[in-house]
Order: structure tokens, then C-alpha cells, then sequence
């Protein structure tokens, strides 16, 4: 099992380019970076974690501009984004901002995405809660006619354009992987779609049986990345007992010496997993 971090980058913590070097220098696999726009001051929607909404939600940089910056000065190291929230985003602005990463990163990117759980901020960007989950749909099925058609065009009912060029394409073939957040039944039926990959959340019920009702709905063996996986060496063996693929530790967000301190910590726990 290989083992990554996740981090919120923000304008307070380590900047993105020594993170991506110190994540890389101590044997990490991967780098995913969280976004969200902004964060509504009228807080209706519950955080899912409970109680305050954590600082480091309202000072996140855009992911594309971090993991350009993380990509430029690394060699090895994965740069994803976990999650980007799509309903917020254009599909042809995204598909070529993802080509473009893919192309100056030598095709290390991975596609992490999500629906999103605060509906105050998809309304802001004109999404409909009830409706995000079909609206995310066609904007995936969008971009990827964008990243493997010359001319791509698409008729939805929430996205449409006639044939347009546009470019780069991605270095990966036929695009960069497309890994699914969330556990629920419609999550797993996105998995089998997009052929990619899967993001669970540390702390999922029955992780173990989900692993291969993922992969038996898909048709094949499905890459699984466990995010903000428990630092707990009994929970990290059964994920790897249960073939996950990867365990991703959540990284909080501080200033460089304290970055690289618990980097460190976090380093020594993976190679004692090893």
C-alpha cells in the first residue's frame, strides 16, 4: 500500500511549492489538494465534521495554480486534486485547466471530484442542490468528449455546445484518472463509470466490503485511495488487507517548521507500515 498526503493549502500554511518538495523528499506518492471558491458567511449548511467550520475552509487556494506551482519543482510525486468540486466549475474552463496540469506536470495528474455538501456555495455559482448530482454527471461526460475529440461537442439538459476545439490534450490516455469521492450507491455507480478510481473517507463503516462491491460493479480492479486515512497501524493493515491501494494522511494546515515537523512524524509511520 502506498501512502500520500492531503492538505489544505491556504494563504497561512507552508506555501504549495516547499510542501510539494518536502512531500516528495520523504517518500509520499501523492499530493491532493482540497478547494473551495469561498466559504458563504450565512453558514445554513452543517459542517460534516461537526461543530465549527474549521478556518482553513475559508483560505484555501485554488488547487490548479497550487499543484502547477507543487508540479514545477517536483519530479515523481502525484499531484491530484481531492476533491474538486465540479458543480462549481465551467467544464470547458476545467477540462482545460486539468489538460494543462497533465501536460507541464509530465502526466501525473489525478482527478479527484465530488458533489460538495454546502449548498449555500454551490447556489452562489447558480447550481441547484437538488439537481448537482446530474449536473456534475453531464459536466464529467463534457469534458472528457473535450480531452478525447478533436472537434468534442455535447447536448444535456445542463451542459451544451456544439463542436468547439480546444486544447491541450492530456498527457494521459485518454485522460487523467478520475477518482470518485463519497460511498453512497450513486458514488459507486460514478466509479464504474468513469473508470478511475475511488476516494472513501478514513472512518467508513465496512471499508472492507465496499472494496470489492466497488470493483465487481465496475468489471475490474478499481484503484482505492482511503483520504484522510486514521494514523492508527491496526486500521492502516486492514485497509492494505483489504487491497486499498493507497492510505492519504490529512496533513494540517501550519506554518513551514511545523509542516515539516509533523511531515516527518507522518513519514516515519508509513515507512513502519511499509
Amino acid at each position: 500500500m502506498k501512502f500520500g498526503i492531503t492538505t489544505f493549502i491556504t494563504d497561512e500554511g507552508i506555501g504549495p511549492a516547499e510542501l510539494g518538495r518536502a512531500v516528495e523528499e520523504r517518500g509520499f506518492d501523492s499530493l491532493f489538494a482540497p478547494e473551495h471558491t469561498h466559504i458563504p458567511a450565512s453558514r445554513e449548511s452543517p459542517y460534516p465534521g461537526g461543530g465549527d467550520l474549521p478556518r482553513v475552509y475559508y483560505r484555501t487556494l485554488d488547487p490548479f495554480v497550487s499543484l502547477t506551482a507543487i508540479a514545477a519543482v517536483t519530479e515523481r510525486l502525484l499531484v491530484a486534486t481531492g476533491i474538486s468540486l465540479i458543480i462549481e466549475r465551467d467544464p470547458i474552463t476545467t477540462a482545460k485547466e486539468v489538460a494543462s496540469l497533465d501536460l507541464v506536470s509530465g502526466g501525473r495528474v489525478i482527478f479527484g471530484i465530488g458533489a460538495g455538501w454546502n449548498r449555500e456555495e454551490m447556489r452562489n455559482h447558480g447550481t441547484d442542490p437538488a439537481t448537482r448530482g446530474a449536473l456534475m454527471d453531464e459536466r464529467i461526460r463534457a469534458m472528457r468528449e473535450i480531452w478525447t475529440k478533436e472537434a468534442a461537442e455535447f447536448h444535456g439538459e445542463h451542459v451544451d455546445f456544439d463542436p468547439i476545439y480546444a486544447w491541450p490534450k492530456p498527457v494521459q490516455q485518454p485522460h487523467p484518472p478520475i477518482y470518485v469521492g463519497g460511498e453512497g450507491e450513486r458514488a459507486i455507480a460514478r466509479v464504474a463509470e468513469y473508470g478511475g478510481g475511488w476516494l472513501p473517507r478514513g472512518g467508513t463503516e465496512n471499508l472492507g466490503d465496499l472494496v470489492p462491491k466497488v470493483r465487481d460493479r465496475a468489471g475490474w480492479r478499481v484503484p482505492v485511495s482511503v483520504f484522510a486515512a486514521p494514523r492508527d497501524p491496526a486500521v492502516l493493515e486492514s485497509y492494505a488487507a483489504a487491497g486499498v491501494d493507497r492510505a492519504l494522511f490529512l496533513l494540517p494546515t501550519h506554518q513551514r517548521d511545523e509542516s515539516l515537523r509533523r511531515l516527518d512524524a507522518l513519514a516515519e509511520l508509513a515507512e513502519r507500515q511499509g
